[in-house]
């Protein structure tokens, strides 16, 4: 669809994925025109913002993050009191893994720094806080926190779309953007900058809890939302969306053209179902998982996101983001808003550290912000 120049907007937003569609109702809120575009349906599965399930947490090895997810938990709430009906379920946090893991010490720290209200226990007292629903190896911590839980992401997206178009948003997909003019001219070049970001498709699985257990796992019966650090990197949620079923995953998958994907190369199962039978005593069914959903990952090399103005020919006019490498979702509220203040207010306030998130750090490192610890995802390749 094209526009005559009778339609002027204060912001134009490309995409209209979670990111995209939180930018859009913190603009319109603030009484900004505000235009959304997306180049497929609204809500379409061919991104990193549709499904069942994503997890919300503070515990993350870069304390930079912290804020972020802080301020965003209080924007979920803000956000769901004014559409009318919930898209996080809250529940506890739990972490785990090797007692000299670097990732999860990291953690702690975290923790430690913020204040954040934190239990760190043996194997043993971890057998016991579950009720022998996780057990770690002797050699592991586990580390619970209350700040956790459960986001419907399809639905969260079409909340926020919703909440746009009620403070006057105009929203429009299969809508794709050709190119993009300054000043009446075609801009050639798009400054200049590297933007290291690589798409990934991951695999979702879901595992049936064997007859008997179904409620020890379900939300409802303060089953936590988890990660397990280490190779393979675990993550999972309680069982929320489909009945009897409780999701757990690797966090990663293959390098893929976005364009040409394989839509399910495979992964490999070995080392989740003996996670999985190590893990929950033997309550969930480790013959395979019954289902599966695919998802994309956008990896930046130090799987922090780029948040910043684009710079070059555009100067302040182009604000970028991106790359937020399978773990930004819990994070949409935030970024929404700190998008809408860097694209309207030239800055962000909230008290996050913007450095992190600098597109031209890659200039200075190609591997971008330097980390004492592992990476977390686990990358294949199907090219």
């Amino acid at each position: 669809m094209e526009y005559s120049g009778d339609h002027r907007f204060d912001v134009i937003i490309v995409g209209a994925g979670v990111m995209g569609s939180s930018a859009a109702y913190q603009l319109a809120k603030r009484g900004h025109k505000t235009l959304l575009l997306e180049q497929f349906d609204f809500l379409h599965h061919r991104g990193s913002s549709h499904g069942e399930s994503r997890t919300i947490r503070a515990t993350y090895p870069e304390d930079y993050y912290y804020t972020m997810v802080s301020e965003s938990a209080q924007l979920w709430a803000q956000a769901q009191s004014e559409i009318g009906y919930k898209v996080h379920f809250p529940t506890q946090q739990f972490d785990m893994g090797p007692k000299d893991q670097r990732s999860l010490l990291s953690v702690v720290a975290t923790c430690r720094k913020h204040g954040l209200a934190h239990r760190v226990m043996d194997s043993k007292t971890v057998s016991e806080y579950f009720s022998g629903r996780i057990n770690i190896p002797e050699n592991w911590i586990g580390v619970s926190t209350d700040l956790g839980g459960v986001i419907k992401p399809t639905k969260a997206v079409s909340m926020f779309q919703t909440l746009a178009l009620k403070n006057g948003a105009v929203l429009r997909d299969n809508t794709k953007v050709a190119n993009i003019k300054k000043d009446g001219k075609l801009v050639k070049t798009v400054a200049g900058i590297e933007f290291p970001v690589e798409p990934l498709e991951t695999t979702v699985c879901y595992w049936r809890i064997k007859k008997g257990h179904e409620d020890k796992f379900a939300i409802d019966s303060e089953f936590p939302t988890f990660a397990s650090y280490g190779a393979p990197y675990v993550y999972g949620t309680p069982s929320l969306e489909y009945p009897g079923l409780i999701k757990v995953a690797v966090h990663g998958g293959y390098l893929c053209d976005p364009d040409k994907r394989p839509w399910g190369p495979g992964v490999k199962l070995e080392e989740l179902k003996e996670w999985i039978k190590e893990r929950f005593g033997g309550m969930v069914d480790t013959e395979g998982p019954v289902a599966t959903q695919l998802c994309m990952y956008s990896m930046t090399p130090d799987e922090d996101f780029v948040i910043d103005f684009l710079g070059g020919e555009f100067g302040k006019d182009v604000v970028v983001g991106g790359g937020f490498s399978g773990h930004g979702f819990k994070m949409a509220p935030a970024v929404g808003r700190i998008l809408a203040e860097l694209a309207t207010e030239g800055e962000a306030g909230g008290g996050v550290e913007m450095k992190q998130f600098s597109l031209r750090r890659f200039e200075e490192n190609p591997k971008g912000n330097a980390k004492e610890y592992p990476d977390q995802v686990i990358l294949g390749s199907c090219l």
